[in-house]
């Protein structure tokens, strides 16, 4: 993997969405949303592997993240670089993908705040799709491939909506079908280093990452061993994004000595780049 690319842009990231649009029809954005619940929306007609319908709110509020991720000087070169970008996405989806931890869900907030889009967790939409709490106990009672079928279908809804930034599982790349869904909007990979990886993962626990709570000893040697192993069953599959935003690129550009000290906001000014 080469480490010295920071943001290695396919055609399609944003250049090649279309010709920017300086205006659309204005459109109610779809969001996920826990504390108040507008009229419901149901997503696909069928019935999900467990028999419980996917349903997310409508709302006019975006999603509201916290202003300490960054200052006010990222948050204006957040709306300025925003503003250059959006005319080439032409209403279209951003899906973030990347290994667990890598900071997709907090990165994809700030994006979606400063595009005036909707943001979606999809492990957060399997979740409650299937009526239980968390995906580690999805696991537990069910299977892996009973999580991975819901996340498809969870995919497969998302796609036919528009202005929604993403948040995917680590593992949604590893089946084909779900690239045909994330494939119609623009496909991010948060490229973040194992070691950061696991030590990160090491400070917080692995009760919340069930392909990882199994394994016992030291948490980061076996964190770190099992992050290897994922990564080289999906980095070619991860390499199939769009763009790739790496973060140990971005460090040395910005004279951190490691990607720790990198906040959210400038993981998505990069990203807000256009190519």
């Amino acid at each position: 993997m080469d480490a010295g690319v920071g943001l290695r842009a396919k055609p399609g990231a944003w250049a090649g969405l279309g010709n920017p649009r300086r205006s659309s029809t204005a459109r109610v954005p779809v969001r996920f949303a826990v504390e108040k619940f507008a009229q419901p929306l149901v997503l696909g007609s069928d019935r999900r592997s467990c028999g419980a319908k996917l349903k997310v709110s409508c709302s006019r509020k975006p999603a509201g993240i916290d202003k300490t991720y960054y200052s006010a000087d990222e948050a204006l070169v957040l709306k300025q670089k925003a503003e250059d970008v959006v005319p080439y996405l032409n209403d279209r989806c951003i899906y973030l993908v990347g290994m667990m931890g890598s900071g997709k869900t907090t990165v994809g907030k700030i994006l979606a705040e400063v595009l005036g889009y909707s943001f979606f967790d999809s492990d957060k939409l399997v979740e409650k799709a299937v009526g239980i709490s968390s995906v580690a106990e999805i696991f537990q009672l069910h299977s892996e491939a009973f999580f991975r079928d819901n996340e498809s279908e969870v995919l497969r809804d998302l796609s036919s909506m528009h202005r929604l930034v993403v948040a995917t599982g680590g593992g949604a790349v590893i089946r084909p079908i779900n690239w045909s869904y994330m494939k119609k909007g623009s496909t991010i990979w948060l490229d973040v280093p194992l070691d950061a990886l696991a030590r990160r993962i090491a400070a917080v626990g692995t009760a919340s990452r069930p392909l990882l709570h199994q394994e016992s000893g030291d948490p980061y040697a076996k964190a770190y061993a099992k992050l290897t192993a994922l990564f080289e069953q999906r980095m070619d599959s991860y390499a199939n994004a769009d763009a790739r935003v790496s973060l140990e690129h971005i460090a040395v550009k910005q004279g951190h000595s490691n990607v720790t000290t990198l906040t959210p906001s400038a993981i998505a000014i990069e990203r807000l780049v256009p190519s």
